[in-house]
């Protein structure tokens, strides 16, 4: 039976802390907009920064829908599941912003994730939390988590900021949406 909680208790925190993968959903105004999920799982890329508010660290990719949903209307659930262990899925429902690198409170979110920052780094997405809720999760399967993949964190640590830059202005769906929204700003503002 589900239930719903006024913050990130330590229990809920560590349970948090411990998924190696976990899931944003958003999803433009617009009844015929595309809602948009997204995987992340990138080790250390997610911070419990109190007991309302979590952050994870958004790297460049061929879309930049969160952030276009983020920037339309903040709304943002994320979610993690129990793949080992005893079944639990738990939820936090809230609004985000994305903080991006030009933003002042980049360089101070971003130390807040060690060895986590690394190349192809966009922006950090700030999320506060309206409702954390957890499930049962009696029907995810088992999976067995075996590695990270170095494939994104490779590709991006060949290319110089300014080529990370160029990348993200050659993808249609970085500025803009598939709906047209505006997303990550162009260009890309530099890291200092």
């Amino acid at each position: 039976m589900g239930k719903t909680y006024e913050r990130i208790d330590g229990r809920l925190r560590a349970f948090i802390e411990e998924q190696p993968l976990f899931f944003t959903g958003t999803a433009p105004l617009a009844e015929d907009g595309h809602v948009n999920i997204s995987p992340k799982g990138r080790a250390g890329s997610l911070r419990v920064l109190d007991d309302r508010t979590v952050a994870y660290l958004d790297f460049g990719g061929s879309h930049a829908e969160t952030i276009a949903h983020l920037r339309e209307n903040g709304r943002i659930t994320l979610m993690w599941c129990a793949f080992t262990g005893p079944p639990n899925i738990v939820r936090v429902h809230g609004t985000g912003v994305p903080v991006f690198r030009d933003d002042p409170r980049f360089p101070e979110l971003v130390s807040r994730f060690g060895d986590a920052d690394a190349p192809g780094l966009r922006a950090v997405i700030v999320v506060t939390a309206k409702l954390i809720s957890d499930t049962c999760g009696f029907a995810v399967p088992f999976m067995d988590y075996r590695e990270e993949r170095t494939l994104h964190t490779d590709y991006f640590g060949r290319k110089s900021d300014e080529e990370f830059a160029a990348y993200c202005e050659s993808k249609d769906h970085n500025g803009v949406s598939i709906d047209g929204l505006p997303a990550l700003p162009l260009p890309l503002p530099p890291r200092d």
